[in-house]
C-alpha cells in the first residue's frame, strides 16, 4: 500500500522557494552573522568600546605574524607599535621587533556581564598589555575599531528590529480596525495617518528628536529613537493594511465568525490579520534598512547615541573629514556594515516577495 504524502502548505512552499534563491540565503547567513557578533560582542572583541589609549590614535590595522624572522611557522603574534611623525607632522606607525606578544584565545581582561546577566572577564581572543591588538584599526582617541563595530552593532541593528515590531503592530491594528468598521472611524483614522504622512519623513525625525530633552542619558536616548521611528513608520503601512480589511471583511468565513457570536476583535486579530501576514512580512523586510539609517543618520548628525557609546552611525562622524579618510581610510568600516545590512535586507525582502506573492511573481514573469 503506497503511502500518501501530505501536501505541503503555502508558508512550506514559500520556503522552498526562497532557499533555492542562492543570493537571499547568503545574505540572510550574513545577517545572523551580524546579529550573532552584536549578541555575543562583549565575549568577541578583545576590548570594551570605550577602553583608550590616545598613544594608538589612528593606529593602522595591527598585523598579525605567523612567521618568524627566520620563516618558520609559529604561534600568531603581533609587535608593539612605535609612534612616530613625519615632515608633514603626520603620525606614522612602526613595528617594533623586540618586542612581541602573543595571540592568545580565552584569555582574561576587562570585567563584563555575559548576556548582560553572567559577571565574566573572559575574551575569545587578545594579547597581553601594554600589547595591543587592533584588527580593523584605531579610531582617534585610540579605541579599537573592531570591538566598537561589534557593540555598536548592538544598537544600529536592534533599532531596526524593536522599532519596526512597534510600527507594524500599530499599522496593521491601526489598519485592521479602519478597514473592518469603516465609515466615520475608518475617515478619522485615515486622515491622521496622511497627516503624518504628509510630512517629510526626515524633517519630522529631526523635529520629534528635538523634543527630546537634552539630559537624557543614552538608554534614555535609545528608546527615544526607537519611539520616533517607531511613530513616522507606522502611517504607511496602515493604509495599505485597511485596503486589504476591506475586501476582507466581506468574506464568507467573516461573514461565519459573526454569525458564531465572536467578537470583534478576536474577528480582526483570528480572522482578516492573518490574511495580511504575507504582505507584511515582505514590507518588514523592507522596512528594517530604513530604521537602520535613521538612527545612523542622527547619530551622524550628534542628535542620536552619543560617545562614549558605540553606533555604526557616530562612529561614521570621524569619517566626516577627507583629511581623516584619507589617512585612516579604516574609518570607513561602519558605513561599509550599514551598506551591507540595508544590501542584505532588501535582497531578502525581495525574494521573500517572490515567494509570498504568487501575483507579484506572475506579474514579473
Amino acid at each position: 500500500m503506497t503511502k500518501v504524502e501530505k501536501p505541503l502548505s503555502q508558508f512550506q512552499i514559500a520556503l522552498q522557494g526562497f532557499r533555492r534563491n542562492r543570493m537571499a540565503m547568503a545574505c540572510f547567513w550574513i545577517l545572523v552573522f551580524f546579529y550573532l557578533g552584536a549578541i555575543f560582542a562583549d565575549f568577541l572583541s578583545p576590548y570594551s568600546f570605550e577602553m583608550e589609549d590616545r598613544d594608538y590614535s589612528y593606529c593602522p590595522p595591527t598585523k598579525i605574524h605567523i612567521f618568524d624572522e627566520h620563516g618558520k611557522f609559529v604561534w600568531p603574534y603581533v609587535f608593539a607599535m612605535n609612534l612616530t611623525f613625519d615632515d608633514f607632522h603626520r603620525r606614522v606607525y612602526h613595528e617594533d621587533s623586540e618586542k612581541k606578544y602573543p595571540l592568545k584565545f580565552l584569555m582574561k581582561a576587562e570585567k563584563y556581564r555575559f548576556l548582560g546577566v553572567i559577571p565574566s572577564q573572559h575574551h575569545l581572543w587578545g594579547v597581553d598589555s601594554p600589547g595591543r591588538i587592533y584588527l580593523l584599526g584605531g579610531d582617534s582617541r585610540g579605541r579599537d575599531l573592531f570591538s566598537r563595530i561589534l557593540h555598536g552593532a548592538r544598537i544600529s541593528l536592534s533599532i531596526g528590529l524593536i522599532g519596526v515590531i512597534i510600527s507594524f503592530s500599530l499599522g496593521l491594528i491601526i489598519g485592521g480596525i479602519a478597514g473592518f468598521y469603516g465609515g466615520k472611524i475608518d475617515e478619522i483614522l485615515m486622515r491622521v495617518c496622511e497627516m503624518i504622512m504628509m510630512v517629510p519623513g526626515f524633517y519630522l525625525l529631526l523635529a520629534l528628536r528635538a523634543a527630546v530633552p537634552d539630559n537624557f542619558n543614552s538608554v534614555q536616548v535609545y528608546f527615544s529613537i526607537i519611539l520616533i521611528l517607531s511613530f513616522i513608520g507606522w502611517a504607511g503601512l496602515a493604509r495599505i493594511i485597511r485596503g486589504m480589511c476591506l475586501s476582507l471583511r466581506t468574506r464568507d468565513y467573516v461573514l461565519a465568525a459573526k454569525a458564531m457570536g465572536l467578537s470583534d476583535f478576536q474577528i480582526i486579530i483570528k480572522h482578516i490579520l492573518p490574511h495580511t501576514l504575507s504582505y507584511s512580512i515582505i514590507a518588514i523586510m523592507l522596512s528594517i534598512p530604513g530604521y537602520i539609517l535613521g538612527e545612523s543618520g542622527l547619530s551622524l548628525l550628534g542628535l542620536g547615541i552619543v560617545d562614549p557609546y558605540a553606533s555604526w552611525g557616530n562612529m561614521l562622524s570621524e569619517a566626516m573629514s577627507i583629511v581623516h579618510i584619507r589617512f585612516a581610510p579604516w574609518i570607513l568600516w561602519p558605513g561599509f556594515l550599514i551598506l551591507v545590512t540595508v544590501m542584505c535586507f532588501n535582497i531578502i525582502g525581495d525574494a521573500l516577495r517572490d515567494c509570498l506573492d504568487p501575483k507579484w511573481k506572475g506579474a514579473k514573469e
